[in-house]
């Protein structure tokens, strides 16, 4: 049943409403069953959650019988980014996932974010799916703030995803959607895949494998599941080398995402397009894992170009 989270007036008698699908046993109160709350678009470029939403309802329509809690799909938090193809806030210029918990009585945006903590609080487990951004495509992983390590890593095993990561309280954004739910007790994954602006389906379907995991583990689902991976863990920040660019020009890769590579190997060049000159050698400076790669060509000095999980920590068969 689509339900209305948040409604807010705009200009023009328009309306900012933003909606979610609740799915639930037929003739069965809802006091009591477990939920799932599979939460996408907060970052309008970030698309690769939609389709997760909707290949996820259609598997659960397709064996409904199965469904033994609820689940709650959020497709669309920051509906006006992802109508204009802008990653915050448009007019307003801000960042969603940098205003909760929000204030009820706040502006529209403090507001906004308020109603969402509300509705999504007391679920049994938070999705929070982004994607990269439009330069960067990054394998399905988990990123785990180390203050809810203990809570959130048996969780994250569940959900089918390549890689774990688990990074310093001292990184941690207080003003994200997912601390200010973990905080007060709401258990929140946040997945990153794929790349901006598109759909990766692939990524998509490995990570609905999981969700189906993950809600039989919690007791939502009692159809079969897929067989899911054991996924890498990386709890020390020395696991993760960055490649970044040493000169401005145009980046071609000689290694595809997800590629074992050797300390030394080249993983591709920073090219002069005017004078054919090649600017830089990127090589890798450890024996590992291209877990991010660049995938926008033009880099600034500086730029981000990809990210290596040393080889001790990856799992290869």
């Amino acid at each position: 049943m689509v339900e209305t989270v948040a409604s807010v007036g705009l200009p023009i008698d328009e309306k900012l409403i933003i909606k979610k699908n609740r799915i639930k046993p037929a003739n069965l109160d809802e006091a009591g069953l477990k939920r799932i709350s599979i939460v996408t678009g907060i970052h309008g470029d970030e698309l690769e959650g939609q389709y997760v939403c909707y290949e996820l309802q259609r598997r659960i329509a397709a064996q409904y019988d199965k469904l033994t809690g609820i689940v709650d799909i959020y497709p669309a938090m920051n509906p006006l980014g992802i109508d204009s193809i802008t990653r915050g806030i448009p007019a307003f210029d801000l960042d969603m996932n940098r205003l909760f918990p929000g204030n009820i009585d706040g502006n529209m945006t403090e507001y906004l974010a308020a109603e969402i903590m509300e509705d999504v609080s007391g679920s049994n487990c938070v999705i929070d799916i982004h994607a990269s951004n439009i330069y960067l495509t990054e394998i399905p992983q988990i990123r785990i703030n180390e203050l809810h390590e203990k809570q959130l890593v048996p969780l994250a095993k569940c959900t089918n995803v390549d890689f774990i990561w688990v990074h310093g309280a001292s990184t941690v954004l207080e003003s994200t959607f997912a601390h200010s739910l973990n905080s007060i007790g709401t258990p929140v994954l946040v997945v990153e895949m794929g790349v901006g602006m598109r759909l990766t389906k692939a990524y998509g379907d490995q990570l609905i494998d999981g969700i189906f995991n993950l809600m039989k583990e919690l007791g939502i689902w009692s159809g079969d599941v897929a067989e899911v991976r054991e996924p890498m863990i990386s709890r020390n920040p020395q696991d993760v080398s960055y490649l970044n660019a040493s000169a401005s020009g145009l980046f071609i890769p000689e290694k595809s995402h997800g590629a074992r590579v050797s300390e030394g190997e080249l993983i591709g060049r920073i090219v002069d397009p005017l004078t054919s000159r090649i600017l830089d050698e990127v090589k890798s400076p450890i024996n590992g894992m291209l877990f991010t790669i660049r995938e926008y060509p033009i880099v600034d000095e500086g730029s981000l170009m990809g990210r290596i999980l040393k080889e001790e920590v990856c799992n290869y068969e």
